[in-house]
């Protein structure tokens, strides 16, 4: 098991020596992985709004089913029929119950399908701004004088990052890692 462990270190760094090397190549890596997470957030936000609409489907069933009983109680009573009514009446309060934790239920599916169209709005944006960090650097590499140029920006002038051009991997690091995090999370409370 250690050969294969070994080996499989020895190609993550391998690869991380890459892309660092390749910093282009990076953020079309990352680009892809928050595509994923798009994919994984829209496929969420239906899968909610499908259990909403069947909720709601089940609420209006119900506050029918409550209705109809309602008018049975009603007629039992001007007949007379006390040995209907409070069975009758049991079965109504029942059914209210039930359209009461329905109805809960769609409330907290609400919330949830909120939270994913937010996080969904993150992704999204986050994906442009990777994007746009894709073609300045595709750009970078095909112009090589601008990328010498960004490279040596500065160099008199202490260790500013903003004026060299590129970008922060360590920023990228830990943006990739939020993202994931923030994803992980509201999976997390959507399952619950």
């Amino acid at each position: 098991m250690g050969v294969f462990e070994d080996f499989s270190r020895f190609l993550e760094s391998r690869l991380e020596e890459f892309l660092r090397n390749n910093p282009h190549l990076e953020l079309q890596a990352l680009e892809e992985q928050l595509r994923e997470q798009e994919e994984d957030a829209l496929r969420l936000i239906a899968d909610l709004q499908t259990q909403e609409k069947k909720l709601q489907d089940e609420i209006l069933a119900t506050a029918q089913e409550i209705q109809r009983w309602h008018a049975r109680i009603e007629k039992a009573k001007a007949a007379n029929r006390w040995d209907l009514v409070q069975p009758a009446q049991e079965r109504e309060a029942a059914l209210l119950r039930q359209g009461n934790q329905h109805w809960g239920h769609m409330q907290g599916l609400k919330e949830r399908i909120k939270q994913a169209q937010e996080l969904l709005r993150r992704i999204q944006q986050r994906r442009q701004e990777v994007r746009a960090k894709a073609v300045q650097a595709q750009a970078n590499r095909t112009n090589p004088k601008a990328e010498q140029k960004s490279q040596t920006v500065g160099w008199d002038r202490g260790s500013n990052q903003k004026s060299f051009g590129g970008a922060d991997p360590l920023d990228e690091q830990f943006k990739r890692w939020e993202a994931q995090d923030e994803l992980e999370r509201m999976k997390r409370n959507m399952g619950r």
